[in-house]
């Protein structure tokens, strides 16, 4: 043969060899993960695989390097070895198709598996040449997991990471060429907020007109867009602002300290790096041919700095890849740009784009609802999720009488599905703000529904824990002022406020570390009558500092627990609560054994990274709870169940975004996000009338709904909470023939309910409009009362009442069977206490289970 043809056969037989490798792959993930030159941009829908897609993507870098599409024939390569890999072509094909021995197949691998490997190498990338960069270390740690898993030894290599903890990294090697010194210590968002309030105090600037929260956001703003305090307050004197004159001086104070401190937050963490880079050309060469491919996931949660950090990354070989969902950007309130992935192409014209359009996660009839709702959308790039899973139940829209009945529903419709053999945590609850929870909370307490509030106080947000990493945080830097005088008199040691403003005082008299201070206390005659006790503190650091090279991390935090005296302040003060803090005390030590085990690390790196941990990372994701959360936390997630509760007008979408384009594109992205989180159920309920912060107002469905196509979704409308007015009545079984007694009537306008009329964007409904949106035609069964999942019609009604007493035994429909061990008063109800086989002792009010107990 001449040689272009044996130059074209050798080629494809690489690449087609390389592709076996993925043949688990679908047909576009393969090409996905193929393709390892140039900049690519990775459309991934929701459920799509991109994280699968990231993995094998690497494992090809590392295994073949740029063979699955280069062009390039080594000079050695012969006729002999294009047939070898022909034939492993064909012997593959035939494996698929006639059963080998065991005998063969492994023959055949262990003995071919190198030698063609290394035919369809070319310039295999050496782990550490590779950079992965995530949001949370909860995806981080799931990519690691996963890529040791499929490639072994070496994969720890891999910078596989989040972005602040790359950057910390980055800034422990290089940091004192922006004059900090490498033992930094990192502020999380207490701490900063923490340093923000004493700020204010000292300034004497009133928090209630400068909260706290806001100018420690208009500062973060600031660092994104790379203005420093002292060209932000250039800027506000130029424009005579005065308000941002005393941003800016809030700016210049907050940074003084944090510098003075030797500390940075996670802005700086970035804006950083990214100074460092551009400021010296030698780091950033380093770098730049350190790292030959560059992987950025979530890339359409990225704000400015990160994408200034990922240019600067790439812009040596520029095999960029990004993987991202523009219809899944919703965090513009936390700086993220979704211009950045709009715009690769621009970027980049070289680009080339892969679409991930097929879903592993949700039902067909889901992902029908969700696009009809996401193709409203203008500013996006396009593109349809579909599956081969079956289409399973079409979505539905419950209209509720109010939020307390909404809440029982929901609970009701739980248990309905639990009592089919699904677990509790199969099931979520996603608001658009956390105050909904409360209903839901009442409602669950009530029926003995375990459940967790996602986003409540998180282990490493407890008072105890920050006290604990407080003084490991001094341990490793005593600079650390926020830290510092979070121990100084804790446990108490007779230091007061007095001492501290006097300490205060002195640093910035003599321009000394307030560390520096306290061990000279002795010096300084103001400081007098508290100096021994001062000395006695600084000793303790001392001590305890000189040992943190020499002694292992958990022997070191056994002996911070014993000097501090803490767990034995909090035994002397006794109580429930106080046991449980001791509790947390000693878990931390579990955490930290962990960390040695899992890192073998430092102080530094283990503070670094319990400062980087987010609430996502926390969640124990094997409790057998319901779970709660905003729309926004449950990115990334996904669950059999979901329940978009309160989609309602000037609820969801808020009452802000109406009137605003950007902002209600923004908000059908979140809308999608939420729907994309159900694989095999997805309820909307949307209530009446809702009473939200003490306030009563009428509703009406939310738009989003009526963007659903009509074939799409199933409308149930409850006329009221029926069984509150005829509490005794029992319907017939059959459920065609149950009618209600007359209620009040409601008009209904003869709009269709999906009609594309346009919303009066001043405020929510009227009263009783609901009832203009509501369907007519009979495309739509219309469940006249409700609550209970449409599929399983009406639900089970409440029995008469139980003649129930202590001693009983009884069958409930999720808990099973169950003895009833107390019961009593309790308001206008009955208390039961039940102890149940298998869930342990539940604590349930008569009238909200009745309907699921019988006796036995």
């Amino acid at each position: 043969m001449d040689n272009n043809e044996f130059r074209n056969r050798y080629i494809s037989a690489r690449r087609n060899v390389i592709a076996l490798d993925f043949a688990h792959l679908n047909d576009v993930q393969r090409e996905a993960a193929m393709i390892t030159q140039g900049p690519l941009l990775l459309l991934a829908g929701a459920g799509s695989g991109k994280t699968t897609v990231l993995i094998n993507r690497i494992a090809n870098l590392l295994k073949y390097g740029s063979g699955s599409d280069s062009d390039y024939v080594p000079e050695t390569a012969s006729e002999e070895d294009l047939l070898l890999l022909e034939d492993y072509i064909k012997s593959y094909h035939a494996s698929q198709t006639e059963p080998q021995t065991t005998s063969q197949t492994t023959s055949q691998t262990g003995s071919q598996t190198e030698l063609i490997a290394g035919l369809c190498a070319v310039d295999p990338v050496e782990p550490w040449r590779i950079i992965a960069i995530t949001f949370t270390n909860k995806a981080a740690g799931e990519m690691k997991k996963r890529l040791e898993a499929m490639l072994g030894p070496g994969s720890e290599d891999i910078w596989a990471m989040t972005f602040h903890s790359a950057c910390a990294r980055m800034l422990r090697r290089d940091i004192d060429r922006l004059g900090y010194d490498k033992d930094f210590t990192i502020y999380d968002t207490a701490d900063t907020s923490s340093l923000m309030r004493r700020i204010l105090k000292d300034l004497n600037i009133d928090d209630q007109n400068f909260p706290h929260k806001a100018v420690l956001g208009n500062i973060s703003r600031a660092k994104d867009a790379m203005i420093s305090a002292e060209d932000f307050m250039y800027e506000a004197e130029k424009a005579f602002d005065s308000r941002k004159k005393i941003i800016g001086r809030l700016y210049l104070e907050y940074s003084s300290r944090l510098k003075a401190s030797n500390s940075l937050d996670f802005d700086d963490l970035i804006l950083l790096t990214v100074r460092l880079l551009h400021e010296n050309p030698d780091i950033l060469d380093y770098y730049r041919r350190r790292f030959r491919h560059v992987l950025v996931d979530e890339y359409q949660d990225t704000n400015n700095l990160q994408y200034l950090l990922a240019e600067a990354l790439a812009g040596g070989f520029r095999n960029i890849c990004v993987v991202g969902d523009d219809d899944q950007s919703i965090y513009k309130f936390r700086g993220a740009t979704i211009e950045n992935i709009l715009s690769f192409e621009n970027r980049y014209p070289d680009a080339k784009v892969i679409r991930l359009e097929q879903n592993y996660r949700s039902t067909g009839s889901i992902l029908d609802a969700a696009n009809d709702v996401i193709r409203r959308n203008k500013g996006r790039k396009g593109k349809t999720l579909w599956t081969d899973n079956e289409n399973g139940e079409k979505p539905s829209l419950n209209v509720i009488e109010d939020e307390r009945v909404e809440a029982q529903f929901v609970a009701d419709c739980i248990i309905t599905s639990v009592s089919t053999g699904r677990n509790w945590r199969e099931h979520a609850i996603l608001y658009r703000m956390n105050a909904q929870s409360n209903q839901f909370e009442t409602a669950f307490k009530r029926s003995g529904i375990p459940y967790r509030v996602y986003g409540g106080t998180g282990f490493y947000e407890r008072a105890e824990i920050k006290d604990m990493l407080a003084y490991l945080c001094v341990l490793h830097n005593p600079n650390d002022n926020v830290r510092l005088l979070r121990i100084l008199n804790n446990p108490t040691r007779g230091i007061g406020s007095t001492t501290e403003a006097r300490l205060a005082e002195l640093a910035l008299e003599f321009d000394k570390p307030l560390y520096e201070i306290i061990r000279e206390s002795k010096d300084y005659p103001v400081l007098k009558s508290s100096s021994a006790r001062l000395s006695m503190f600084a000793d303790l650091i001392d001590d305890l500092r000189d040992l943190t090279d020499t002694v292992p991390l958990d022997e070191l935090y056994d002996m911070l627990i014993s000097r501090t005296g803490y767990i034995r302040m909090l035994e002397e003060k006794g109580s429930d609560e106080n046991i449980s803090r001791i509790e947390n005390v000693r878990e931390l030590k579990t955490n930290i054994i962990g960390f040695m085990k899992d890192s073998g690390g430092t102080l530094f790196d283990f503070l670094s990274e319990t400062a980087l941990y987010t609430d996502l990372d926390r969640d124990d994701q094997s409790a057998d709870r319901v779970l709660m959360m905003t729309m926004h936390s449950a990115k990334g997630l996904e669950f059999d169940t979901v329940f978009i509760v309160g989609a309602e007008e000037g609820l969801f979408p808020g009452v802000r975004s109406i009137g605003d384009p950007a902002e209600m594109e923004e908000e059908r992205r979140l809308c999608y996000v939420a729907m994309t989180r159900a694989m095999r159920r997805l309820y909307f309920t949307s209530t009446i009338r809702r009473m939200l912060f003490g306030k009563t107002t009428s509703s009406q469905p939310s738009r989003f709904t009526r963007e659903i196509n009509p074939d799409n979704l199933e409308i149930h409308e409850a006329q009221t909470d029926f069984y509150d007015y005829f509490p005794s009545y029992s319907p017939p079984s059959d459920s065609a023939s149950f009618k209600p007694p007359s209620l009040p009537s409601r008009p209904v306008s003869q709009t269709p309910y999906n009609s594309q009329a346009p919303y009066n964007s001043s405020s929510p409904s009227t009263s009783h409009s609901y009832s203009s949106s509501l369907p007519t035609s009979s495309a739509h069964a219309r469940a006249r009362f409700s609550p209970s999942p449409p599929s399983t019609g009406v639900p089970e009604t409440r029995p008469p009442d139980l003649d129930l007493r202590k001693g009983d035994s009884i069958k409930h429909k999720a808990f099973g069977k169950g003895l009833i061990t107390d019961i009593s008063s309790a308001g206008g109800d009955s208390l039961l206490e039940i102890v149940f086989d298998e869930a342990g002792t539940k604590r349930m009010l008569l009238k909200s289970t009745a309907r699921y107990i019988t006796k036995i």
